[in-house]
């Protein structure tokens, strides 16, 4: 969490505000493939990428 409050801070001091996107996206992907791993889901995840 420390990290992450860092982060903000950052992107809030230097006007980083187009980063929010990119890091939303990437934590969005992450968190979808550690909860569809091993389900029914996985081929479809697999052919994206």
């Amino acid at each position: 969490m420390n990290n992450l409050r860092e982060l903000l801070r950052f992107m809030a001091a230097r006007k980083r505000l187009w980063l929010a996107p990119i890091i939303i996206i990437l934590l969005l992907l992450g968190v979808l493939i550690v909860f569809v791993e091993g389900s029914a889901i996985a081929p479809f995840i697999y052919s994206m990428f």
